[in-house]
């Protein structure tokens, strides 16, 4: 007989079995210099960040809207510059305007974007820019953290990669934090819901497969393997064909095995909504609207004006440092004096104040 004792209760400890349940994050460490007289970085992950670049569409998109919406409306700068850039054409089929967009999306994807800089040998003034896979390069720093060279490890030279001195590369960095020696992709922070986004849409499209098709369990009155095989291939034959398959009375039971899975579509929309907050393209930005009423489209679009002139700024920045070029890229239209506009006419709406979005110490 069963001993019943309350006071043999006792308690599990989940703090070591439930480990496996506790969300934690890897520590991650900074890729700096170090004390030793060079230290390199190459971009391993090229690979892998490309796959994901080409295979998923609404990445692609994303990172080509913020290429176009920074650089693709054309730039300003003086006639001289003007007369240098016209001529600039990359591999020979490219624009100026094409190389920064190609750089902007490398840069995003990679984490780092180069383009070898080639200039005149004798007035020094520049010729072209001919864009460089990073899969290809390697960055060499020294103990003080500068970069003392470039090299292209795809091109040997007496069992030596091509070297570039500092001054022959154009080389735009995205995120760079800390002391590190190379940028950060967008696609490091944004995997996991990628993944989890199409492993939920491919899951998805099985049980819609499976609506046509669904799982059976067919029991035959017979264990002849040859005329099993035959009942088989005649019933893939009928469900091809969309056909009625007509059997013996009594010699084969169908039974249904209907499973009744929990509709993922709400989980595939928050994982969309929330992929493009990681990678900060508002989704209006690409041209879906159905979802999006008029006031939230035109707080994305303001917020990503934010994004896109940082953009802006920041190639303005590198390519005066780097090439010694002053040059402004035309900015898209900004909606925001539409917005204190309609705020205006609107005395009864409560929104957005103009001193709210301004950058002002004496606030009311």
């Amino acid at each position: 007989m069963a001993e019943l004792d309350i006071s043999k209760t006792t308690t599990t400890d989940l703090t070591t079995s439930g480990a496996d349940y506790l969300y934690s994050v890897d520590a991650a460490f900074l890729d700096s210099p170090t004390d030793q007289p060079e230290t390199t970085y190459t971009f391993s992950k090229a690979g892998e960040y490309l796959g994901y670049y080409k295979t998923i569409p609404e990445l692609k998109k994303a990172v080509d809207a913020l290429a176009i919406w920074t650089a693709g409306k054309g730039y300003i700068t003086d006639s001289n510059n003007m007369a240098i850039l016209n001529y600039v054409d990359g591999w020979g089929e490219d624009t100026f305007q094409s190389i920064m967009e190609n750089m902007l999306i490398m840069k995003k994807v990679i984490g780092d974007s180069f383009a070898e800089i080639i200039r005149d040998k004798e007035t020094g003034a520049l010729v072209n820019l001919k864009p460089l896979s990073p899969e290809n390069m390697r960055i060499v720093v020294g103990p003080d953290g500068r970069i003392k060279r470039y090299e292209q490890i795809s091109k040997v030279k007496g069992n030596k990669p091509l070297k570039f001195k500092p001054e022959e590369i154009l080389h735009l960095c995205n995120d760079r934090i800390g002391d590190e020696i190379h940028g950060n992709s967008v696609i490091a922070a944004c995997k996991w819901v990628i993944d989890a986004r199409n492993e939920a849409m491919a899951d998805y499209r099985k049980v819609l497969h499976r609506n046509v098709v669904p799982v059976r369990i067919i029991e035959v009155d017979t264990g002849n393997t040859a005329k099993r095989n035959a009942l088989i291939a005649e019933y893939e034959t009928a469900i091809n064909k969309g056909e009625v398959l007509v059997i013996p009375k009594g010699t084969v039971e169908i039974k249904d095995t209907t499973i009744t899975i929990q509709d993922p579509t709400g989980w595939i929309s928050y994982l969309e909504n929330f992929f493009y907050q990681a990678v900060g393209i508002p989704k209006i930005i690409l041209g879906g609207s159905e979802e999006f009423t008029e006031a939230s489209s035109k707080v994305g679009y303001l917020t990503f004006e934010q994004v896109y002139m940082r953009e802006q700024r920041e190639l303005e920045g590198d390519l005066w440092n780097q090439l010694g070029i002053e040059i402004m890229f035309e900015r898209p239209v900004s909606i925001k004096e539409n917005l204190v506009e309609n705020e205006a006419a609107n005395t009864g709406q409560t929104s957005f104040q103009p001193k709210e979005a301004e950058v002002n110490m004496e606030r009311e």
